[in-house]
């Protein structure tokens, strides 16, 4: 795939590189796997919580997984012809909860530990968010990870658009892609100085962009061009359910 506007950097999250991330002796492998953890924590979080255990041990149960994922080399053992890295992660932490005890996870609380930068007081707001009903903490994994790659996605093209000057333009469109309700075109036409009809083809590019832009992320996490339109679909399944 031809590199694309934004693609640079989410380079390292793309599932070709998943498996060399998993190879300590290159020397952008720990960065690399920094990169996954710190992008995909939360949904890992959240599958951690609604699997029943505390704030305290999510915590500490999310920090020992990643310690684990880097210490253990996780992504060497990574196939990625087989399911995407969204499946291959929560098997692993469905293993990692399956195997680990207490004092496992107790030995790797302080020293020894890698520092990530996971904003674990944020993912606790954001966890009490979550609806309180009988969805299973798969179902919790699967909507949080399709949040996530929309944030992303959304991350992705704000940061074009800041580089190409039009990121006021885009935070007035933006409630247009986050299905939000947007101030009418008319006021914000005139606020940009615009015809109305202008502004709704600006909003129209925008929509494209974010799709491609959403494209480009959902590629980050399979090995195959073929693959992006089927993950796009489960994506979207997925966001559907949890409407």
């Amino acid at each position: 795939m031809d590199s694309l506007p934004g693609q640079r950097r989410f380079a390292t999250t793309r599932w070709t590189l998943v498996v060399a991330a998993g190879n300590s002796d290159e020397p952008s492998s720990r960065a690399a796997v920094a990169a996954l953890c710190e992008a995909y924590w939360w949904p890992l979080y959240a599958f951690i919580r609604r699997s029943g255990r505390s704030s305290d041990d999510a915590r500490d149960l999310t920090q020992a997984f990643f310690a684990r994922v880097i210490e253990k080399r996780y992504f060497s053992h990574a196939d990625k012809d087989r399911g995407r890295f969204r499946s291959f992660l929560l098997t692993a932490v469905s293993n990692f909860l399956a195997n680990e005890h207490d004092g496992a996870v107790a030995a790797k609380r302080g020293g020894g530990q890698p520092h990530l930068a996971l904003e674990f007081d944020d993912g606790e707001r954001r966890y009490s968010n979550e609806p309180s009903d009988t969805r299973t903490p798969e179902d919790i994994y699967e909507r949080n990870w399709a949040g996530t790659v929309i944030a992303a996605a959304m991350a992705r093209l704000e940061a074009d658009e800041i580089e190409t000057q039009r990121h006021e333009l885009f935070a007035a469109l933006r409630p247009c892609l986050t299905g939000d309700d947007p101030d009418s075109y008319a006021v914000i036409a005139r606020r940009f100085g615009m015809t109305e009809g202008a502004l709704r083809i600006a909003a129209y590019r925008l929509r494209k962009q974010f799709g491609q832009a959403l494209r480009e992320t959902i590629a980050d996490t399979v090995d195959r061009p073929e693959d992006v339109d089927d993950e796009l679909r489960y994506l979207l399944a997925v966001v559907s359910r949890s409407a």
